[in-house]
């Protein structure tokens, strides 16, 4: 699957549906050859697995075998034959089995009440939603499938191999030489590290597994409380999917449906993507301070000089890759010059010299290949549930609903997407919660004035930010699992840490200056604003301002502060300075004594 993939990316790729095809086709065959059946546990497949194997190949490469036969009939008119049925309705029902192993239950029910609704109240003949589903694409071979097969997988690629160069110990390194020694250390590396980490992971639960496993016994052994270690962890993994130059999947899919370059959507997210990051590195150093935590001994720390001549090379082939973006070229062939670069990178310097043997760059493609098939499968079934939606239209009603809801208040409709992309990330893996939230409710954003660039990142946000919201928080489960903390101590704390992130959507709703759309003058001006905004907030929260702790009323005050300065204008941005200026004044004359670690 691996060398399929980079070798379309070499040639060119195929037509759509050979393309999209065999993409589904090795995803469908690898999820029933090494997930989970139905006894729970993976296990070597039998007669019936093999039947399930050959069958799912059979109806994913169908099409791709008759192209003449479905270039030349007009669908919608012409009827499908029996073939069409047996082939078309085996891919739909193998496809929802497959995504359900390797997804759980709520992805494949989903699909299935979506497609229920077509066939009874969406008024459509079998016919019709088999023509909509499997004999286009708008459906099951739609955008989603077409972008997993041509940019995800060749990133999930790249990740595969840069996770093997060595380069996780680099971006630990480098963060502990930069900022270990500092007040609350080795929670400002763990947010330092994921976030690097992140950009090639695009997985908040992968992010915390990978780069938790040390940053979370770090942070428990210098002072911080189990549960707040578990909650740093996982609110800087799940802002790995957000963070340029590689995002999570659903940046690829978004590339395609607003029609721009992913290099173009890498913009629009890069500066909401510093301040979340901001705003959690802020958070964790003014706990730091409040509680008397001092960084780590600089004599155990690496020397950033010594990581970045040992070891800084592997930082190039991130470099590649936004070179290449930079240039013109597309993200497929972006990936493709990156993940070719990762092996001759390695021999630059002795100390990595022999990180690939052959054995390893094969477990990095097995990697790549098994780590896309959730993606793979995840976008097919999605497009079950976005080809009903645009048959019918759903969409359409759906926004008249939201709308009525609202009563036409953008900031009401701004809150019921909030809590819907909340609860279908809570469900859905990201990439398919982005796109039914893209098909049901950015319209409705749209007209009310949502910028389109916008309204997409907002959705998008929200089904990232699901990682770490209560009940259904995975990356805090995961770091629940090495932390020993308590479920709900966790959760409140990774909200409290991460609640900026649950503003920032909002600040570029109001001031799409921070989308970079606009002139330079205003994205410097509402940048500045929200980054006061943000540390204001994170000091609300955690009861520390830069001059000692916040007393009750200054928490307050720093909190409307970060409001106000969320709306863009010269009477807001004057009023949140001027409750800041007194803020610090009365923590200027009212001076509190830090406390010592001990104490703490």
């Amino acid at each position: 699957m691996s060398a399929f993939h980079l070798w379309v990316a070499f040639v060119g790729p195929p037509e759509a549906y050979v393309m999209r095809g065999t993409h589904l086709a090795f995803a469908l065959v690898l999820a029933f050859l090494v997930m989970p059946g139905l006894t729970g546990r993976a296990e070597r497949p039998g007669w019936f697995g093999w039947a399930l194997v050959l069958a799912a190949a059979a109806c994913a490469l169908y099409a791709s075998a008759n192209l003449e036969y479905i270039r030349n009939r007009m669908y919608y008119v012409d009827d499908p034959v029996v073939a069409d049925y047996v082939f078309g309705g085996g891919l739909i029902l193998l496809l929802i089995e497959a995504t359900r192993r390797a997804t759980g239950w709520a992805l494949p029910a989903t699909a299935i009440v979506f497609a229920a609704y077509g066939l009874t109240l969406g008024g459509q003949s079998p016919g019709i939603m088999l023509d909509q589903l499997y004999l286009t694409t708008e459906g099951i071979f739609g955008i989603p499938l077409y972008v997993s097969a041509t940019y995800v997988m060749l990133f999930i690629l790249f990740g595969a191999f840069v996770e093997r160069s060595g380069a996780g110990q680099l971006f630990m390194d480098f963060a502990l030489a930069l900022a270990g020694h500092t007040s609350g250390g080795p929670a400002k590396v763990a947010v330092i590290t994921s976030s690097l980490f992140g950009t090639v992971s695009g997985s908040a639960v992968a992010n915390v597994m990978t780069t938790g496993t040390f940053t979370i016994p770090l942070m428990k052994r210098s002072g911080y409380r189990p549960a707040f270690s578990g909650a740093v962890e996982a609110v800087a993994s799940t802002g790995g999917q957000l963070m340029p130059p590689i995002m999570g999947a659903a940046a690829f899919v978004m590339a395609e449906f607003l029609g721009v370059s992913y290099l173009k959507v890498a913009a629009f997210a890069l500066l909401p993507a510093v301040l979340y990051y901001l705003a959690v590195f802020m958070a964790v150093h003014f706990e730091a301070r409040r509680i008397g935590l001092k960084g780590l001994p600089k004599a155990d720390l690496p020397r950033l000089k010594q990581v970045l001549t040992e070891r800084g090379h592997l930082f190039l082939p991130l470099v590649i890759i936004i070179g290449v973006l930079l240039s013109g070229r597309s993200a497929a062939f972006a990936a493709l010059v990156g993940t070719l670069s990762v092996v001759p990178t390695t021999w630059l310097r002795a100390s990595t010299r022999h990180t690939f043997t052959p054995q390893v760059v094969l477990q990095a493609l097995e990697a790549g290949a098994r780590n896309t098939i959730v993606v793979a499968l995840a976008c097919a079934c999605a497009g079950i549930v976005i080809g009903t939606i645009t048959l019918t239209g759903l969409g359409l009603s759906f926004t008249g609903v939201v709308l009525a809801l609202s009563q036409n208040s953008l900031i009401l409709a701004l809150l019921l997407t909030m809590l819907a992309g909340i609860l279908l990330g809570m469900g859905l893996p990201t990439t398919p919660a982005y796109i039914v939230q893209v098909a049901l409710l950015v319209p409705a954003l749209v007209k009310l004035g949502v910028a389109v660039e916008a309204a997409h990142l907002f959705v998008l946000y929200f089904a990232v930010l699901s990682a770490i919201t209560p009940p259904v928080a995975m990356a805090v489960y995961a770091a629940n699992g090495l932390s020993g903390a308590g479920l709900m101590d966790s959760s409140w704390a990774a909200v409290k840490l991460g609640l900026t992130g649950y503003i920032i959507p909002f600040m570029f709703v109001f001031a799409p200056s921070l989308l970079l759309i606009g002139e330079p003058l205003n994205v410097a001006l509402a940048t500045l604003t929200a980054v006061v905004g943000v540390t204001c907030l994170a000091g609300s929260l955690h009861e520390y301002f830069f001059l000692g702790k916040a007393r009750p009323w200054e928490r307050v005050l720093l909190f409307v502060a970060a409001l106000v300065l969320i709306k863009p204008g010269w009477a807001t941005d004057l009023l949140g300075l001027a409750l800041i200026a007194i803020t610090l004044a009365s923590q200027r004359w009212v001076r509190r004594p830090e406390p010592s670690a001990e104490t703490a």
